[in-house]
This record gives structure tokens, sequence and C-alpha cells, in this order.
């Protein structure tokens, strides 16, 4: 079964509006219209069977409208999306919110310290982070554009996260740091409670980062993810794989791998 474990899909009221955010936010032109519909049609066209659909409340207030958007996503979609929810560290019910998810069938939680204005390195976060091991999986956008010590998420703070909680599940997006990849090889190691996703890599790095992201990590815990609408699953796959020099088998294999991670 193909994977694309990095995906957004909006409420077609705010899908518009959301896909302009993005193109201001990244300074692109998304290849997605934001919907679930056109979503699920791309990954079909290339063979994706299962897409994780990510959301992150920017505000307390969004905690419990956008789970449940992604429960209904998924019961709307039980075949093909596996949809994460989402928690906001000011958020004061947290320990409520997550017993509903774990009993609405939501496997993963989704954190965007960027856009959620909390830094990764918040206190407020152990708590939670505690009460989620074994129970839930933690996907985490990490990295961005500045002076290091204003990064909201880096590297390091990951690693100092899944050493913290062994017990928790950890996937970091972007090879583990958006545009901080050589940060990635110095102060990220690979743990057993870390797995990494390859979502907005390709378009910025060489192909000699790219396969030394790669040979950092070990394989098998190595996700493939297109951070759709930004990018398309049919040219992302290209890119990537021209990039790395991946052969089709091991592309599909890297594809395949959430399979180990959901089971």
């Amino acid at each position: 079964m193909l994977f694309d474990v990095h995906t957004h899909a909006f409420h077609p009221k705010i899908a518009s509006k959301a896909v302009a955010h993005l193109n201001s936010a990244y300074g692109l032109a998304c290849e997605g219209d934001g919907t679930i519909g056109h979503l699920l049609e791309q990954e079909s066209a290339v063979g994706i069977e299962k897409t994780v659909l990510l959301c992150a409340a920017t505000a307390p207030s969004q905690v419990i409208p956008a789970n449940n958007y992604a429960m209904e996503l998924q019961r709307s979609h039980p075949e093909h999306v596996l949809a994460f929810g989402t928690f906001h560290p000011a958020y004061a019910r947290w320990g409520e919110e997550l017993d509903r998810l774990e009993r609405n069938g939501i496997r993963g939680i989704k954190l965007h310290p960027d856009f959620q204005g909390f830094r990764l390195d918040d206190p407020r976060l152990l708590p939670i982070l505690d009460a989620c091991q074994e129970r839930f999986i933690i996907l985490m956008h990490i990295g961005s554009e500045g002076p290091l010590e204003s990064r909201p998420s880096t590297p390091y703070m990951v690693a100092r996260l899944a050493a913290t909680f062994p017990r928790l599940t950890f996937v970091a997006a972007h090879f583990g740091g958006y545009r901080m990849w050589e940060h990635v090889l110095e102060g990220l190691p690979p743990s057993d409670n870390l797995w990494c996703d390859t979502s907005s890599t390709s378009p910025f790095v060489s192909p000699e980062l790219l396969k030394a992201l790669l040979g950092h990590f070990p394989r098998e815990r190595l996700l493939f993810g297109t951070d759709w609408p930004l990018y398309s699953p049919e040219k992302e796959f290209r890119r990537f794989q021209e990039k790395s020099g991946l052969s089709d088998s091991r592309m599909e294999e890297l594809m395949s791998n959430a399979l180990h991670l959901f089971a």
C-alpha cells in the first residue's frame, strides 16, 4: 500500500482562502485547490491509496472545529484518509480533547509551532505530550528561516523531545527541518521513536544534500509526503526520484514505510 503522509485539505467554504494564504506565506502557486475531492483525485492518479490528512489550530478556539472536520473527513473517506487531529497549548481542556480524538479513532496529532504561535520548547507542551505517549503519533512541522535562536521549531528541539518522551512516536516533517537541513545532519540523530517525512524538501535541496539526508536516517524510518496542496503527488514523485537517484523499487519502499508506522 502506498502512502502520502503529509497533506492538507480544507472545508470547501475556506479552501480557496487557505490556498491563497499558503501561496502568500511560501511564495508559490499551489498545485491543488485545497479540497478533499481534488486531493484524492490526484493521489489516485499516481496509485497512492492512503492519505494522511493534517490540520493545525492556529488559536485555542479552533481546536474543536479543526478536530471535528478531521473526524468528518476520516468518517466520510475511511478507505483512503487517515486524519490527524490537533491541539493548542493554550487550550485548557486538552485532556478531554485527547480522549475525544482517541474515542473517534484518530491516530495522530499535527503541531505547527510556526503557524500556531508557540515554540516547540514551550513548557506547556510537556504534560500534553506526556499524556499522548503510547496513544498518538505526533507529526510536527519543523524549521523556518531566520536566526537560529528565534525559530519556533528546530531539529535540536525535536531531538530533545524524542529523548524526553521515549514512548511517544514523533514524525519530524520536512526531513526534520524545513530550510534547516544542515542542522538536521548536525543535531537530529536517529532514534527508535523518530520518523521523518520527505515533504517540502526536494524543491529546495541539491541532489547531494538530499542523498545525505537519505543516508542520515534508517531507510525504514522515512515517509513519503507531498505537502499537498503545495505540490502535486505526480510532480513531487518525479522530482524526488530525479534528485535522489532512488530506483522505482526504493521509491515504492519509501511510499510503503507508513504501513509499519500505522501497524
